[in-house]
């Protein structure tokens, strides 16, 4: 069972234009717009009630409680407002969105459109096999291999059996869960996504005995809060939130709370050591 975290939200936009600075405009309506992804869990996702759940969302709900202290602020109105893949940067990019939550890995090409936050968690991209499959990447040609389309994931497969030699052919879905019913289908060989995401899609699937995590990992990626491009007063604002969110320990018990029962990697255990000095 999904260990699910609330947050009531109300479907909102900031009456204020794009272009207005992002602090400017909180300050003036007392709203910030936080966009969270619906299905990347347990990073990020939606619950059956339509609310938003997961530790990145959980992470968000603490820096907007400490950007209220930091900008002594009486009241914040916080508004979840869900994105998927296709759309979360230009909700970013066109001021829909103050901050956007879960599952965004920071990359230079994304920061030509998008700014990000300190790092919030460190993942890698990993796969889900048929239980007869060989877990090598490089025995995989011929197969029927499936990923989340227009995702850093969907460019590191590719780039990673090209490297190869491997000849397969990739399926694109436009969900996770779309994937892991075509592994359940026996439609593909083998799924493609973030190590975290593919944890909770195995251990939930009523087929899993038919299937297999593989031990391989494509790439490390750092995943960050996206923010406006340029707004470097805000950014500042985030990432001293963070800041004494590492400081303080609430990112460990954040991490304790959304993933149950396990123990952070090593790559988690050096970003609570080496995360920026609050003052």
């Amino acid at each position: 069972m999904r260990n699910l975290f609330l947050f009531s939200f109300a479907i909102a936009l900031a009456a204020f234009p794009a272009t207005a600075q992002t602090l400017d405009r909180i300050k003036a309506t007392n709203q910030l717009n936080i966009g969270y992804r619906m299905d990347a869990a347990p990073l990020s996702y939606e619950m059956d009630d339509g609310e938003p759940a997961g530790y990145a969302p959980l992470v968000c709900v603490q820096v907007a409680q400490t950007m209220i202290n930091e900008l002594k602020m009486g009241n914040l109105s916080v508004t979840f407002l869900p994105v998927d893949a296709a759309n979360r940067f230009d909700m970013v990019s066109n001021g829909k969105v103050d901050l956007l939550c879960g599952a965004a890995t920071i990359t230079l090409s994304r920061r030509e459109q998008v700014d990000f936050s300190i790092p919030i968690f460190v993942d890698g991209t990993s796969l889900v096999l048929q239980k007869d499959e060989p877990q090598n990447l490089a025995a995989l040609s011929g197969r029927k291999l499936g990923v989340r389309g227009s995702t850093t994931t969907e460019e590191a497969l590719r780039n990673s059996l090209s490297q190869l030699g491997v000849e397969a052919e990739i399926i694109t879905f436009n969900s996770h869960d779309a994937g892991m019913a075509a592994m359940e289908s026996q439609e593909i060989d083998g799924y493609f996504a973030d190590q975290s995401i593919l944890a909770e899609l195995f251990f939930t699937s009523t087929a899993r005995e038919n299937m297999k995590m593989s031990n391989e990992i494509l790439t490390i990626e750092k995943q960050g809060l996206a923010l406006a491009r340029g707004d470097t007063e805000f950014r500042l604002v985030v990432d001293r939130a963070l800041s004494q969110l590492y400081a303080n320990g609430e990112m460990q018990r954040i991490f304790q709370k959304a993933f149950p029962n396990v123990n952070p990697g090593i790559a988690m255990e050096a970003m609570y050591l080496i995360a920026p000095t609050v003052e």
